[in-house]
């Protein structure tokens, strides 16, 4: 295994030995967690005291130190490991936790660690959906603001041309065509008229005004011509000028 600075931040990195991978189990776990090339290790710990003078995990209550021990357990795939600050065989402080899934130990981030991530990554999104939007923004001093997308003229080239539809006639023409048709109408009444289609139509019935009697038309007659051939009455002459006397 290479070595790893211990600089680097231990929340982006992993370790794994693959010749402990198929033999893991909770009896052994501890041991391949304090392999010398773990970097998450501390050989300062009392459980490297306690493995070189071959004793039991049990004399860690009895010592003052950091040290580590096994949490949870669930196997094959996953083991739960927890460093601690040990103060009396009563009382201790959690210092990290780490975390082996199949064979590959990382460690656990904390709180403060995990919301500060996701306050990052929502930033992030934000600001670059901020400067997207900003891209599309156009100004101009007579225009004003307004947007221009990338994909706006492709869309407008792609969409059919649809060909506007000429109006066989202006209002004016169809108001002026509705009178004479009224005018012809009333003119040349019909003759025929069909109440549904399919029917059979039926003859109109035009009312005929009475027409005058000869008599009176003739006098009517000889009254225009009398009227027409009097002589007309004489036109005075215009007054005669006189001398003003001085």
């Amino acid at each position: 295994m290479t070595a790893v600075d211990f600089r680097d931040n231990l929340l982006g990195i992993s370790w794994v030995d693959s010749g402990w991978v198929p033999i893991l189990n909770p009896t052994n776990v501890l041991d391949y967690f304090s392999e010398r090339s773990n970097p998450f290790y501390d050989r300062t710990c009392n459980n490297e005291v306690v493995k070189m003078q071959r004793l039991t995990l049990d004399h860690l209550n009895q010592m003052v130190g950091v040290e580590y021990i096994l949490l949870h357990a669930q196997e094959p795939i996953l083991y739960i490991i927890r460093k601690q600050q040990r103060q009396s065989p009563t009382q201790v402080f959690t210092l990290a936790d780490y975390y082996i899934i199949a064979g590959v130990v990382y460690q656990a981030p904390d709180l403060g660690t995990v919301i500060s991530s996701r306050v990052l990554s929502a930033v992030h999104g934000i600001q670059s959906a901020f400067d997207e939007a900003m891209s599309y923004c156009r100004y101009h001093p007579s225009k004003g603001y307004w947007w221009h997308f990338k994909d706006q003229e492709e869309r407008e080239k792609a969409k059919p041309k649809s060909k506007k539809k000429e109006e066989p006639s202006s209002m004016f023409q169809r108001h002026r065509v509705d009178t004479l048709l009224l005018d012809l109408r009333s003119k040349f009444p019909p003759t025929f008229y069909q109440p549904k289609p399919g029917e059979k139509p039926i003859p109109v019935e035009v009312k005929k005004e009475p027409e005058p009697p000869t008599e009176t038309v003739k006098q009517e007659e000889r009254e225009l011509a009398t009227k027409s051939s009097a002589p007309a009455p004489p036109s005075k002459p215009p007054p005669e000028k006189r001398a003003r006397l001085q």
